[in-house]
């Protein structure tokens, strides 16, 4: 079991001998974990400081050479400090711009909420010519990250800061727009990402005790998003639950909402937070005040069943 950013850091350095790529920094290449590329390929590893808007415009100038960058810093300064370059610099020219995106979400811990970001799945995935990834776990991540070098254009990948449990094993395989689905059941779907992902698997088990059979899918590609899954566990399974670290505003949970509102109307409950700035604390104290775990997702099921018990 480790981080989504540990495994990113070893991707991209095992990945940095297949794939003439370069890595940008700004000033927090220990916890991004970028410092294992740098020792390896310093002639690739570029430091910027602390001036993230700066090395997005850098690693824009780069992709109009042809070169295709990364650059990684906090979630917060990627998706929220540098928004315009992304957006202007990035984007709007498809460029080859990797921007991998560490620390993201109230789960981070103690870092307290001005750097706990909840709203960068929302503002990227709303960025034309964008594509938005987000592993679940560590064996998840080398494939995720390989695809988005193979992806034409600019990806934002978000990744945790701590220790993810596992959920995959063996050659995992990793493709752009489509969701996996990782348990069976028609009583309902529950759609999560991240660490998320692992508690839905959790909710599902501990629902199978009650005769509760419930579908579990991890949805890493929220940009493209995988409709035709949604779809057919919407059809199949009639209630949808999301759960994400991330507000449940612009993120997974609207994302689907979108899918079922256009194509198949069903009741969707999200999990993730409720609008609301994180907070200093542990991993588990703000799992817990934040219901971002598998007893939440529990009680959203429950509480679904209960109301259509009274109609």
């Amino acid at each position: 079991m480790s981080s989504t950013r540990e495994a990113y850091g070893k991707a991209i350095e095992e990945l940095g001998e297949k794939y003439p790529f370069y890595v940008f920094d700004a000033d927090l290449s220990q916890a991004t974990k970028t410092n294992l590329f740098a020792k390896k390929y310093p002639d690739r590893f570029f430091q910027a400081g602390i001036a993230e808007c700066n090395m997005m415009g850098m690693a824009a100038g780069f992709a109009t050479c042809g070169a295709t960058v990364f650059a990684s810093t906090f979630a917060m300064f990627a998706a929220g400090r540098a928004f315009e370059q992304v957006r202007n610099s990035i984007a709007y020219p498809n460029l080859n711009v990797k921007i991998a995106a560490t620390h993201a979400g109230i789960l981070i811990g103690p870092d307290g909420g001005s750097h706990q970001c909840i709203e960068d799945i929302s503002l990227m995935r709303t960025i034309p010519n964008m594509t938005v990834l987000c592993p679940s776990d560590a064996a998840q991540t080398l494939p995720c990250v390989e695809a988005a070098i193979k992806k034409e254009g600019p990806v934002y990948l978000r990744f945790g800061r701590n220790a993810s449990p596992d959920i995959y094993s063996g050659d995992v395989q990793f493709e752009i727009g489509k969701g996996y689905q990782l348990r069976d059941g028609n009583d309902a779907t529950i759609i999560a990402i991240g660490d998320m992902v692992y508690e839905a698997l959790v909710a599902a088990e501990e629902l199978s005790k009650d005769g509760v059979q419930i579908r579990v899918i991890d949805m890493p590609s929220l940009k493209p998003i995988d409709e035709e899954l949604i779809v057919k566990a919407a059809k199949e399974t009639g209630i949808i639950i999301t759960a994400e670290d991330h507000n449940i505003i612009g993120g997974l949970g609207s994302a689907v909402c979108e899918v079922t509102a256009q194509f198949c109307p069903v009741p969707v409950i999200r999990v993730g937070s409720k609008d609301l700035f994180g907070r200093s604390g542990s991993k588990n104290e703000l799992a817990e005040y934040y219901g971002l775990n598998s007893q939440t997702i529990i009680k959203a099921y429950n509480l679904r069943k209960k109301m259509i018990s009274k109609k």
